[in-house]
């Protein structure tokens, strides 16, 4: 079994176990801290990250730092990566079996490496990803345990950045974030 974060990375970049692999520049296993006590599970790698395989790095990425910056939760504390590791075509969604394969294959393995406190999701893909539950809007905000893991689930910040009332929802999970953060 793979046991570290270097070694999981070098596989994700060879992983040709669903179709995304065909499409991508190239893929994008996370970034932080192998003693992350976060972790954060967005959708996709975007445009930006398919070219420089790094997450969050394209104009998501800058408001989600921005706002993670503002509710003081310390990025440097933080591994973040994506529910699937290559870029869908077109921005879509992934399918069903590729968040599965993701999951099974990398993902699953990422949380055993890193151990996290907590898993934070971003949107309902990394949701669905991770707990198999569909319906942010009644459980965002909130810790949902499963399997001896804390999971805090809020809105993507894509869906922040277009919508008022979206971004609203996230900044007050994230100060519902923040003072969870502080009791750790």
């Amino acid at each position: 079994m793979t046991n570290s974060l270097f070694s999981l990375s070098e596989e994700i970049r060879r992983c040709a176990q669903c179709p995304l692999w065909k499409n991508r520049t190239l893929a994008v296993p996370g970034e932080g801290p192998k003693d992350a006590a976060l972790m954060i599970v967005g959708e996709a790698p975007s445009a930006e990250e398919d070219h420089q395989g790094i997450p969050f790095i394209g104009r998501t990425g800058k408001f989600l730092k921005a706002i993670l910056k503002e509710y003081k939760i310390n990025q440097e504390n933080v591994f973040m990566t994506g529910a699937v590791k290559c870029k869908p075509q077109a921005n879509r969604t992934p399918k069903k079996s590729e968040l599965e394969t993701c999951k099974e294959l990398w993902l699953d393995k990422q949380i055993e490496v890193l151990k996290p406190k907590i898993i934070i999701l971003l949107g309902s893909t990394a949701l669905w990803s991770l707990l198999k539950e569909k319906d942010l809007a009644r459980i965002h905000g909130k810790i949902i345990e499963k399997d001896n893991q804390k999971y805090f689930v809020t809105y993507h910040p894509s869906a922040a950045m277009r919508f008022p009332k979206i971004k609203l929802l996230m900044e007050k999970d994230l100060q519902e974030l923040n003072e969870i953060i502080e009791t750790l």
